[in-house]
């Protein structure tokens, strides 16, 4: 199934137990997600990885929030903005753990060929887009630089 159709089944599923977060957060993802389908240059079709996209700039949209409130001392609507991103990252693919992002980068480096710090475009290039949903882009940047920096 579709990431757009479950998306779909599931609030249906929210609203009849009355899951108001969840119910919430789903309906945002659902209108990202027809936007996105009926924006100009799109073909009125939101493949998975175009959904990917969304959910994880989604994701990363609310947890910046939640640090701003955090910030501001509103715990309050904190709370909600985590919660909403619990029930996103349940539809994303699962995340890489320390050492597996460790080995793909260090694979990754090694078929570019990176022998210093300076080689760090090259590697980020293939390192975004063969690892593009498993991990979020400062965590490969992070350990790109780390690596790099240890040749």
């Amino acid at each position: 199934m579709a990431l757009f159709d479950q998306i779909s089944e599931d609030i249906k599923k929210a609203m009849l137990a009355k899951e108001k977060v969840r119910l919430e957060a789903l309906r945002g993802v659902k209108k990202e997600f027809l936007e996105a389908k009926t924006a100009k240059g799109s073909n009125g079709d939101l493949t998975d990885e175009a959904a990917v996209k969304i959910l994880q700039k989604m994701v990363k949209q609310r947890k910046d929030s939640a640090q701003i409130y955090i910030d501001q001392n509103r715990p309050e609507l904190a709370e909600n903005e985590l919660a909403e991103v619990a029930v996103i990252e349940a539809y994303l693919p699962k995340q890489m753990s320390d050492e597996e992002l460790t080995a793909a980068v260090k694979e990754i480096i090694s078929e570019v060929g990176a022998t210093s710090a300076k080689d760090m475009g090259k590697v980020m290039g293939v390192a975004s887009k063969k690892l593009a949903g498993k991990a979020e882009g400062r965590a490969i940047s992070e350990k790109v630089k780390t690596l790099l920096n240890q040749i």
